[in-house]
This record gives structure tokens, sequence and C-alpha cells, in this order.
């Protein structure tokens, strides 16, 4: 038995598992969103259920790619469940596990690895309790910006998804400009303490959008 784990977002430069090869290359038919809440449940958190950080995970998109790292385990059952272990913990924030095709650089017709491994989230804010949706991207910024746990800031976990990218010449343009914004919230708040001003990166309620709901029903807001 082979272990194959497609890493998209931490687990590009943070595996934290033993693993005998990795892979550059991407999966298609998935797009990389911040879409996701983590707080202190898991174990990269770097939020709080009041004020939940935000994080990676895959939503469907038939013309995207995603390019990151394909980890290989192998040496048995003992290897495996080890591993296995250790990522469901980690992963604890995506509700599904899905199998998918995995193509190296260089060659987009045959899959390199099939049947690999991905944590994945149900994009639903009410069935699933760690989803948030999308938000506009100034509010999804002052969000990331100001989140912070036992594990850190949340923009830090931003930040560290961008020289990876850049490495493997294969930049996320989404990743790149949220980070630019986090970075343009950061700025306005230092120079909104040299200046005297009452700008500063207090935590934010982050925006969830939600489907519409039936008319007559009742919120609970507290």
């Amino acid at each position: 038995m082979v272990l194959w784990v497609f890493g998209y977002g931490s687990l590009i430069w943070n595996p934290g598992f033993d693993f005998d090869e990795k892979i550059l290359g991407f999966i298609r038919g998935y797009k990389r969103t911040f879409n996701l809440g983590m707080d202190a449940s898991c174990i990269d958190h770097r939020g709080t259920p009041e004020h939940p950080a935000r994080t990676c995970t895959l939503e469907t998109d038939e013309e995207a790619i995603c390019w990151g790292i394909a980890y290989c385990v192998k040496g048995g059952i003992d290897r495996e469940q080890k591993a296995m272990q250790y990522l469901e913990r980690r992963e604890c924030e995506y509700d599904q596990k899905i199998s998918v095709d995995f193509f190296k650089e260089g060659d987009s017709l045959k899959p390199a690895v099939t049947g690999v491994l991905v944590f994945v989230s149900t994009p639903d804010p009410i069935g699933n309790k760690y989803y948030l949706g999308p938000a506009p991207l100034q509010d999804m910024a002052r969000q990331i910006a100001t989140a912070n746990g036992p594990n850190g800031y949340n923009r830090d976990y931003l930040f560290s998804m961008e020289p990876p990218l850049i490495v493997v010449l294969h930049e996320d343009d989404s990743i790149i400009e949220l980070a630019n914004e986090v970075r343009k919230v950061m700025n306005r708040a230092e120079a909104g303490k040299i200046n005297g001003s009452d700008v500063s990166l207090k935590p934010h309620v982050p925006l969830v959008h939600l489907p519409a709901l039936p008319e007559g029903t009742v919120v609970d807001s507290r």
C-alpha cells in the first residue's frame, strides 16, 4: 500500500509528517479559496471561535487548476496510519476527503498519480460550521489581518503561502491580491498609530455570506 496526499495550503511548506517522495504538480477542476474558518479546535489554529481565522480550501471550478505538492508515504500500513492520524487531526476543519488525479509539471495529458487524497470542505455555511463563505476583498483582508490565536496571526499563514508558490513559478493571483490587501490594512493601521488617529488592528467580526432564507425566518444573532 502507498498513500499519496496533495497539499495546496500549509502542507506545501510544512507537511509535518514523514514522507518518502514529493512531486510538484497540479490537480484539475478545483480553485484555491480562503473561504474556510479555523479556530482553537484544530492544530494550526490562528483564530478564536468569536474571531475565526481564514484558511485555504478547494472549491470546484471546471476551468481551474490548482498547483501544489503531492507527498508519498510508503513502508506499510503503520506509516500510513500514523500519517493519516496526524493529518486528520491537523486538517480537522475539512469535512471531506476526496480522491483526484495528479499531474506533473510538463505533462498535462496523462496523470502522474491517480487516487491522490485531498482534504476539502463542503461549501455550505449552514451544514458546515467551519465554512465562512466568500466576502468582499477588503472585509476578508481585515479579518485575516486581525485574527490570531495560540499558533500566531492569521496573516502569517497567508504570507507563508507566497514564497513557495513564487519559487515553483506558479503564483496564485488570488493569493497575491489578498496578501497585498492585507498589507494595506496593516499599513493603514500603522499610519494611524503614528498620526494618532483611531485606526487599529482590532479583531474584526467576519462577514459571512449565507444563502437567502425563507421569508419569516428568525435569525438568532447572539
